[in-house]
C-alpha cells in the first residue's frame, strides 16, 4: 500500500536474510464473531460468551461500581484504551488479514505468526459449554478468516486446558481439521480451594489456586504434551497475568500491566521444568511470549542457585539436626551481652528443631532428574523460547554468554506485537528492532539469531514442513541445510 518506502522496509533492505515474527496480533471483528458463535451454539452462546467475560481481566465490571463499591470489592481497573485508534490504518489492519497481508513488506516482515485477541480470554471461561463451544467458534472464524494467506502469515488457535481431555479433542479438530500449525495454551487455569470451596463458595472471586500443569497439577498433563508432539504443533503460552496478588490495582491500569506476561510465563515455565516435563519430552520446545527475556535468564539462574544449595545432598547441611547445640549455647553465653539470660538453657534450643522431613519430599528436584547442574542447563535452555518485543531494552541480555548462567545465549524470537496499543505504527517495529544492532548492542549475527534462525529451530523443531510452502522457504531450508 505504501507508496514510499518505510523505515522498516528500509531497515529489511539490509538484511541478506528473512524476517520471522513469532507474536503478531490481530483482533475479531465482532459482527462476523457473531456468525460463528451462533453457528456453533446459537443465540444462547452468544449472550452467555459475552456475558463471561465479566470473570477475566478485561471485565468492565468497575465502570459500574462507585469507587467505594470498586475498594469494597476490590475490583481490578480494567484494559482501556487498548487500540491504535488515531492510527486508523493500522486499526483496521488488525481486523483484516487480507490488509494485513497486502501490508507485509512495508510491515518489514517476511512472515508472521499472529495471535488472537479475544482467543486467549475466552480459554479462561470457568463455564465448561461455553468455553469449549466459544472456543470451537473462535477457531473456525481463525482457519476462515487466514486460510487463503498462508504463504505469509498463519494464525494460532486456542486450545482450552481446564482437562487434558478437552485439551486433546481441540488439538485433533484445529491440526487434523483445520490445519492450524501453531497452538495457544492458558498460562494457569485457576481452580478452587477445595476447604474454602466448601465452606465459602461465594469466596471463589478471590480464594483460587493456579494449576500450571507440571507440579500440583489437577491432573496429568503428559498425554497432552504427547499429543503435540504426534500433531507436530509447539506448545504456546501468551496468558495474562493481570488480576493476580501483585498485578490488582483498583485504580491503576499501568501497575496492573507492567511485567504481567512474563508473571504467567515464569508461573507456567517454572512448573514445566520442576514438574520434569522437558525431561520426559526433550523434543518439545515451549515458547513464552510477550514477556521478553529478562524473566527466563533470572529464572535459569535461580533454579541453577537453588540446585546448588537445596539438592538432595546439599540440603542435608540445613537439617536442624545437625546443629551443635551445646556449642551454640556457648558462644551464646559468650556473645549473647544485652540479650543474655542465665535461665536459658539446653532444653530452650529446641526452637531449632524442624518438622520431621520424609526423605522422599526433601528433593524438590527428583521430577526433572537433576544429577549436576549442567542437567539444568541442557533441560532448559534448548526447551524454552522467549518471545520479545522490538522496543525491550534487555533483549540484548540473550545473546550475552558472558553474563548469562552457564555462559549460554537464550533463545530469544522477535515477537512484533502488531495490533497492540503498544505498536504505534506497524511500518516502523522492524526497524525499531533493527536499532539494537546500529546502537551497537547486538551483533549482526545475533540480530539474524533473533529474527530468524532462533524462529526457524522452534517451528521446525517437531514439523520440519513448518515453512513448506512459504516465501521463506528457500532461506529456512538452507538454514536448515547448514545447522
Amino acid at each position: 500500500m505504501a507508496t514510499v518506502e518505510s523505515r522498516s522496509q528500509a531497515a529489511r533492505a539490509k538484511l541478506i536474510h528473512p524476517v520471522i515474527d513469532s507474536d503478531g496480533h490481530f483482533t475479531e471483528y465482532l459482527p462476523i464473531l457473531r456468525e460463528y458463535l451462533v453457528r456453533a451454539g446459537g443465540q444462547d452462546l452468544v449472550r452467555e460468551f459475552f456475558e463471561s467475560f465479566k470473570e477475566t481481566p478485561l471485565s468492565t465490571e468497575w465502570y459500574g461500581l462507585t469507587p467505594a463499591q470498586r475498594r469494597d470489592l476490590w475490583a481490578k481497573r480494567p484494559p482501556f484504551f487498548a487500540t491504535p485508534a488515531e492510527n486508523t490504518l493500522d486499526l483496521a489492519t488488525s481486523f483484516f488479514p487480507r490488509l494485513l497481508y497486502s501490508r507485509l513488506d512495508e510491515i518489514g516482515l517476511d512472515y508472521t505468526v499472529l495471535y488472537p485477541g479475544i482467543g486467549f480470554i475466552a480459554q479462561m471461561f470457568s463455564n465448561d459449554d461455553v468455553r469449549r463451544a466459544g472456543i470451537r467458534a473462535l477457531n473456525d472464524y481463525y482457519a476462515d478468516a487466514f486460510g487463503e494467506f498462508g504463504d505469509r502469515m498463519t494464525p494460532v488457535a486456542a486450545i482450552p486446558m481446564h482437562t487434558p481431555h478437552e485439551a486433546i479433542e481441540e488439538l485433533e479438530y484445529v491440526v487434523r481439521k483445520r490445519g492450524f500449525k501453531v497452538v495457544l495454551f492458558p498460562s494457569y487455569v485457576k481452580r478452587p480451594i477445595p476447604a474454602l470451596a466448601r465452606k465459602y463458595p461465594e469466596a471463589g472471586r478471590y480464594a483460587y489456586r493456579l494449576d500450571t500443569y507440571g507440579i500440583d497439577s489437577e491432573y496429568d498433563y503428559d498425554p497432552v504434551w504427547a499429543k503435540c508432539l504426534e500433531l507436530k504443533v509447539v506448545p504456546t503460552f501468551h496468558g495474562p497475568g493481570e488480576g493476580l496478588v501483585n498485578r490488582n490495582s483498583i485504580s491503576n491500569y499501568v501497575y496492573n500491566h507492567i511485567g504481567h506476561f512474563a508473571c504467567a510465563g515464569e508461573a507456567v515455565c517454572k512448573s514445566l521444568f520442576l514438574g520434569g516435563v522437558t525431561r520426559r519430552f526433550p523434543r518439545l520446545r515451549f515458547l513464552f511470549l510477550e514477556g521478553g527475556i529478562g524473566w527466563g535468564r533470572t529464572l535459569l539462574a535461580d533454579l541453577k542457585s537453588h540446585w546448588d544449595k537445596r539438592n538432595r545432598d546439599a540440603i542435608k547441611k540445613l537439617d536442624p539436626a545437625r546443629i551443635d547445640r551445646e556449642q551454640f549455647l556457648d558462644l551464646y553465653r559468650r556473645y549473647g551481652g544485652t540479650l543474655y539470660r542465665e535461665n536459658v538453657t539446653l532444653k530452650d534450643t529446641a526452637h531449632f528443631v524442624a518438622q520431621r522431613q520424609n526423605p522422599a519430599d526433601i528433593d524438590d528436584f527428583a521430577a526433572c532428574g537433576i544429577e549436576r547442574e549442567e542437567d539444568i542447563r541442557d533441560l532448559f535452555v534448548p526447551n524454552f523460547y522467549f518471545g520479545c518485543e522490538a522496543d525491550d531494552p534487555v533483549t540484548s541480555s540473550a545473546f550475552d554468554p558472558k553474563r548469562n548462567p552457564f555462559g549460554v545465549r537464550l533463545n530469544a524470537v522477535f515477537g512484533s506485537d502488531i495490533g497492540h496499543w503498544d505498536v504505534p505504527d506497524m511500518t516502523e517495529v522492524t526497524e525499531e528492532a533493527f536499532e539494537a544492532v546500529e546502537r551497537g548492542l547486538i551483533t549482526g549475527e545475533d540480530f539474524k539469531d533473533f529474527v530468524f534462525t532462533n524462529p526457524v529451530a522452534l517451528w521446525t523443531a517437531v514439523n520440519p514442513d513448518f515453512f513448506k510452502g512459504t516465501r521463506v522457504e528457500g532461506a529456512v531450508a538452507k538454514a536448515l541445510s547448514a545447522a
